[in-house]
């Protein structure tokens, strides 16, 4: 029996697969993202979420090995976890009023097969045009300093955003369709882990 892994400790992701009936184990990569200065944000998160997944994928040897990575970009900036409450609150001043991209490379590794797919999901996100006291008053919350672009869709970060175009579990971190097809091109249906 193949093992589901997710190369990730993120409480959103796993939150995800638990959702849509996917056991999985949960191990860390613990990946130093500083290692890889890529400006191209696809080519950015997609090598990310492969170097998570290899990270974790040499420890299971009969395994589905999923890492991912998500930043958000606003006018070709490129927005990761903010580092404290004043880059948090600096970003949601830029990003407010305006749409941004929100990039989550995928990485499967078939540790069995020795195969593995990489994929990028791009949603479309339109940010609410919010005062500096709204801004002040979530950045206190401490929700953005966790998150890719300073906001959670699924907490309390989602009463600021106006509209979501495409993918909305992308945006969270983890987009459940492509999951299900990149999942299909290794030879496994989503019910293999149920």
């Amino acid at each position: 029996m193949v093992k589901f892994v997710l190369a990730s400790a993120s409480p959103a992701r796993l939150k995800l697969l638990k959702m849509v009936g996917i056991n999985s184990i949960v191990h860390s990569s613990n990946y130093d993202e500083s290692l890889i200065n890529l400006t191209d944000t696809e080519a950015l998160v997609n090598t990310l979420a492969q170097k998570k997944a290899e990270t974790v994928a040499e420890k299971f040897p009969c395994a589905l090995v999923l890492g991912c990575d998500s930043v958000l970009e606003v006018e070709g900036e490129i927005y990761g976890k903010p580092d404290n409450p004043q880059i948090a609150v600096s970003r949601w001043q830029k990003m407010r009023g305006k749409i941004g991209k929100l990039y989550t490379g995928h990485a499967l590794i078939d540790t069995n097969n020795n195969e593995k797919i990489i994929l990028c999901g791009i949603t479309e996100v339109h940010f609410a045009n919010i005062d500096d006291g709204s801004i002040e008053s979530y950045v206190n919350t401490g929700e953005p300093l966790k998150c890719a672009g300073s906001f959670a869709l699924e907490g309390k970060g989602g009463l600021f955003i106006d509209k979501i175009v495409g993918c909305h579990s992308n945006v969270i971190g983890l987009s459940l369709p492509l999951l299900r097809t990149m999942l299909a091109d290794l030879n496994y249906k989503v019910s293999d882990f149920w």
